[in-house]
């Protein structure tokens, strides 16, 4: 009886230590290094997206944050976001070493709760980007951040929160303040028009090029952004394939591609009027711009496949850089050959009273042209280097029903379903001729530039 008692107390001692060692386990409060931390991977998706679906409700109403500006501080804003929570990621890389100059900050060896780290950087992000918008929209900014400040206290600790809080704001700071770097980039929303460019009215070979456009005649939008800092793009990738010759005889393939424009818009029936008004997104204040437009079909998505927090950080991140580096080669390439647009050349040589079906559904402004030269197309690099992102992060053939614009009463705002994110963006892109806007060559080069800035956005070394 002696040896079975003392057997039962080293059986209960041994109980005892189990139950100690799986309660220890167990806690959270622990200091523990980021890499025994909970993974980014285990939490959802909730704060990103909560963070772009605002970006995108700020961007119909920030000034001047048109293309390409717009998807340069998308890019910045989501890379913060990504370096905020990549030491939560086991199987990702920091991109820290592939922009020279970003001065990234170490990490303690202690836990983080990485939806704060996120939290941080992007309010931070939006703050930094953002000074000049209504004092309305500031307030989102902190509603939001203290919202989920206020839900994470109930999740960690005062002490794992507060520094999780510290540092995405410092690594929001770390990359802003390589963004300062950048000369022709960081804060030209101030000055999209710069009164300093002129832009020629005959190249070369004699031939007339893009002038401000009828009906406002409003002058040239950000004419040097070539010069901006790329993500992935090298300076090889840039220069786009020469546009077709300028003629202004009637049987040139110019003359041709102008003739298309125009047969579209002349003949064009209910369908395509509401694929032209529905990938329009040209309207300050009317909707969100042609960069955002992409990013609110990857909050669809996000909601849809409700992926977690490091899958959402690295999709807002390899979209902003993506859709940033093209806006750079379309940009740069629409100053370099300034071709003109259709409403200038049919106006001239086909018909005098020809315009575009672009109307501002606001000012009542009808036949409006964007303020830049033709080729290639803007729509088109954001519609094919956005598509291919989302096919990278979300799979390819995805049936989907972008329903952006579903409650807009001003224009058709249908949702319109489509067999994948490639079609959506072939679309968006082609959409461009049915509104008069371009000519077919303008699209086909935005389409292979957008995917050629995809292509080396993903190639970056994401993964281990």
């Amino acid at each position: 009886m002696k040896a079975m008692g003392i057997k039962n107390k080293f059986l209960l001692f041994l109980v005892f230590c189990i139950l100690l060692s799986i309660f220890q386990g167990c806690k959270t409060d622990d200091p523990i290094s980021p890499e025994t931390s909970r993974k980014a991977s285990e939490y959802n998706a909730e704060v990103p997206l909560a963070w772009f679906e605002l970006l995108i409700e700020i961007d119909r109403y920030a000034p001047n944050y048109r293309p390409p500006a717009a998807a340069r501080m998308m890019a910045y804003t989501g890379l913060a976001g990504y370096e905020a929570i990549v030491n939560g990621m086991p199987e990702y890389n920091s991109l820290g070493n592939q922009f020279p100059g970003m001065k990234l900050p170490s990490i303690e060896q202690k836990e983080y709760y990485w939806p704060a780290c996120t939290n941080a950087a992007y309010a931070k992000m939006l703050r930094y980007f953002y000074p000049h918008i209504k004092n309305t929209d500031l307030t989102k900014i902190s509603a939001l951040e203290n919202k989920f400040n206020e839900d994470f206290s109930s999740k960690t600790s005062t002490e794992v929160l507060e520094r999780s809080k510290a540092y995405g704001e410092l690594v929001a700071n770390a990359v802003y303040e390589y963004s300062r770097t950048d000369v022709y980039g960081h804060e030209a929303y101030k000055d999209p028009r710069p009164g300093s460019y002129i832009p020629p009215k005959t190249g070369p070979k004699g031939e007339k090029l893009w002038q401000p456009t009828w009906p406002d005649y409003t002058p040239a939008l950000f004419p040097y952004w070539g010069k901006v800092k790329t993500f992935a793009m090298k300076t090889g990738d840039l220069k786009a394939k020469p546009p077709i010759e300028y003629s202004e005889e009637v049987n040139s393939r110019f003359y041709q591609q102008a003739m298309e424009t125009k047969v579209w818009v002349d003949n064009s029936i209910l369908e395509d009027k509401w694929i032209a008004e529905f990938w329009s997104d040209d309207f300050y204040e009317v909707t969100f711009e042609p960069a955002a437009r992409l990013i609110a079909i990857g909050n669809q998505m996000v909601v849809n496949d409700n992926i977690a927090l490091d899958k959402a950080v690295e999709l807002y991140a390899k979209m902003g850089m993506a859709m940033s580096d093209a806006a750079v080669a379309i940009w740069g390439n629409k100053y370099i050959y300034n071709v003109r647009r259709p409403i200038e050349y049919i106006r001239e040589f086909i018909d005098p009273n020809w315009k575009t079906i672009l109307n501002n559904p606001y000012t009542q402004v009808q036949g409006v042209t964007p303020e830049f030269p033709a080729y290639p197309s803007g729509h088109s690099g954001f519609g094919s280097s956005g598509s291919l992102i989302l096919t990278n992060i979300f799979g390819d053939n995805r049936p989907f029903t972008d329903n952006c614009h579903q409650d807009r009463y001003e224009f058709l705002g249908t949702p319109r379903t489509f067999t994948s994110f490639v079609e959506a963006g072939l679309e968006d892109a082609y959409s461009r001729i049915r509104l008069g806007v371009h000519y077919r060559m303008d699209c086909d080069e935005g389409v292979r530039l957008g995917n050629l800035a995809a292509t080396r956005v993903i190639s970056l070394p994401w993964r281990k």
